[in-house]
């Protein structure tokens, strides 16, 4: 369970990330409701999650997560390469080092997708340390929903959270 709680976290924060201009060279999605399909290894299923976004929201994303970021994190490099971006960082959250590579393809109008590797340790990772890849596929499906305001999230199990509350996706990183 603690470990899907840290998925869930960390999943969250690649969301961001991937969906908004963290490191001012990301583009800007395309406004309208984004489905995210997050794929992390066969021991975790599948999670799908949907993302009412505009420019406003990816940019207030962008001035938000950042400084969190820099709270966390000692490192995080974004560049722009010939099929689209690479990041890398290194974090560090409740006493687990995490270091990520990712791979971010697409064109951030009807979907992209991002590939990473990470290397935790330390925590529940133990010692040993453990690697884990996170496939994030990302498609624009269209206007949002009629019950949906601007920058909601829909997480797996219909929990709905706006990510202009940003205090209730810091309570999601594990303490």
């Amino acid at each position: 369970m603690t470990r899907k709680l840290a998925l869930l976290g960390s999943s969250v924060c690649l969301i961001l990330a991937a969906g908004s201009a963290c490191a001012d060279n990301l583009p800007v999605r395309k406004a309208g409701l984004w489905e995210m399909k997050i794929r992390a290894g066969s021991s975790i299923p599948e999670m799908t999650m949907q993302h009412c976004t505009d420019e406003t929201v990816d940019k207030e994303m962008s001035n938000n997560v950042s400084p969190m970021a820099k709270q966390i994190c000692s490192k995080q490099d974004i560049k722009k390469t010939a099929t689209g971006y690479v990041s890398d960082s290194e974090c560090s959250v409740a006493g687990v080092s995490t270091t990520t590579h990712a791979e971010i393809t697409g064109d951030f109008n009807s979907a992209y997708t991002v590939k990473s590797s990470s290397h935790a340790q330390g925590g529940a990772a133990g010692a040993a340390g453990r690697d884990t890849a996170t496939t994030i596929d990302a498609k624009w499906l269209g206007a949002c929903k009629a019950d949906q305001k601007v920058g909601d999230i829909v997480m797996p199990g219909g929990f709905k959270m706006n990510v202009r509350d940003m205090d209730k996706l810091k309570a999601l990183l594990p303490k």
